[in-house]
């Protein structure tokens, strides 16, 4: 029979509240799985904020060009040729839409890159 003060250290460890577990397996995968991001993080190139807001600039003029372009053509046509219809208003949504789909077709070609 063994004594409570046995030298066996399995026992030991089981009376200190301390067993094997998979905590320890659990966290090294988490720090893995954070250093791989890190790492191709790092490797994507320097997106940094800067870069980010200069994307933002360049969708926000590439909107806003083509929009301001239609809404002027549809003015000079208003006063020219004047009519029942508002092509101030076309030119508007046809700056718009072009726009857009530049905007969309610019940021494609970025994400492929």
């Amino acid at each position: 029979m063994k004594s409570s003060n046995s030298s066996d250290p399995e026992s030991s460890e089981k009376r200190k509240g301390r067993h094997k577990s998979t905590q320890p397996v659990i966290y090294e995968q988490q720090v893995k799985e954070k250093s791989r991001r890190k790492v191709q993080a790092r490797a994507e190139g320097d997106r940094s904020i800067w870069s980010g807001l200069g994307l933002f600039g360049m969708v926000g003029w590439s909107v806003t060009m083509p929009t301001l372009a239609g809404v002027a053509l549809g003015m000079w046509i208003d006063r020219r040729f004047p009519s029942s219809y508002s092509w101030t208003l076309m030119g508007l949504f046809v700056g718009i839409v072009l726009g857009c789909w530049s905007a969309w077709y610019w940021m494609q070609r970025e994400q492929q890159r």
